[in-house]
């Protein structure tokens, strides 16, 4: 009898585990390949190491807005909504970004071209734009890095071509209208590719050092209360000893992963820590799709993966 109940209390545990396990979220990373100019890439993973792309890592949707039509540094979001929200960077050298929503990440919206921008004189460039979304406010927030001639010109150089960036915002509701382009973020260097999730109240943001004299080129962290800051000074880096860029993040349990760019070593890196303080590397530990460029990490469900799959 009481093997009977011990067989039958691992049957169930099993039948749950299983049922556990088909119900739960996949991770989806939204990238772009070579220069962006043939679009959103897709690749999932049911264990955030080990990820394939789908489609046969085609295009799910092909650029049609700006005079460059490129769409790099895609970021996804699945927003209060119901909808997946999407911007990107269009071009190397112009005043806005690209925006497009979908219900299922394979039939989207007409691409809009956001001029956020528009309004700065002197803009040469918005990059690597990503939305936050505040539960509490209801209100998303779109940023990305610009550099402005002739602002913050403690921390200009020469070097690749003079850019000094700093980290732009608009707000909005409904993706319709939106607040006026506002300084999200001046942390005293040149800084691009921010990414901000909210995690216990907090608005966490990883970021790149862009300074070149002396070279940084590394990822740090700064925190605010509210997801338009102050933001805090920038952390010591969390990478290392190389060139990282686009930082992505996700969190499994208590533990923090960043996924990055080590662009001049043609390939990608993570990083794993379970306080925000202490990383270690797990780049040996990941396997990603060949070619895979900036982007992000997302999670959807399998009954949407199954989607997917069958394009």
């Amino acid at each position: 009898m009481k093997k009977l109940i011990y067989f039958t209390i691992v049957l169930l545990f099993a039948t749950f585990s299983v049922m556990g396990q088909s119900k739960k979220d996949v991770y989806l990373f939204a990238y772009f390949k070579n220069n962006g100019q043939d679009g959103l890439h897709l690749a999932y993973s049911k264990d955030a190491y080990r990820w394939t792309a789908l489609k046969n890592d085609s295009s799910f949707l092909k650029p049609t807005v700006s005079k460059d039509k490129l769409m790099r540094d895609p970021c996804i979001i699945r927003g209060a909504d119901g909808l997946f929200h999407m911007v990107w960077t269009v071009s190397w050298k112009d005043k806005g970004i690209g925006y497009a929503s979908s219900k299922d990440l394979i039939t989207w919206s007409e691409q809009q071209f956001l001029p956020v921008m528009a309004k700065e004189d002197g803009t040469r460039n918005t990059w690597a734009p990503e939305i936050t979304y505040d539960s509490k406010t209801k209100i998303y927030m779109i940023y990305w890095a610009s550099t402005i001639t002739g602002k913050f010109t403690e921390t200009a150089s020469a070097m690749e071509d003079g850019y000094n960036h700093r980290i732009y915002y608009v707000t909005t509701k409904d993706f319709k209208t939106y607040s006026e382009t506002k300084l999200l973020y001046e942390p005293g260097f040149n800084v691009i590719d921010a990414t901000i999730v909210k995690d216990n109240g907090k608005f966490i943001m990883f970021l790149k050092d862009e300074t070149r004299e002396p070279v940084h080129k590394n990822i740090k962290i700064a925190y605010a209360d509210q997801m338009v800051g102050p933001y805090s000074k920038a952390s010591e880096p969390i990478t290392g000893n190389y060139w990282a860029e686009g930082p992505t993040t996700l969190k499994m349990g208590s533990n923090w992963m960043v996924y990055f760019d080590k662009y001049r070593d043609h390939k990608y890196g993570a990083i794993l820590s379970s306080d925000l303080k202490n990383w270690t590397d797990i780049s040996d530990k990941i396997s990603l799709p060949k070619g895979l460029r900036h982007g992000t990490i997302l999670n959807i469900t399998q009954k949407e993966l199954k989607k997917l799959l069958a394009q």
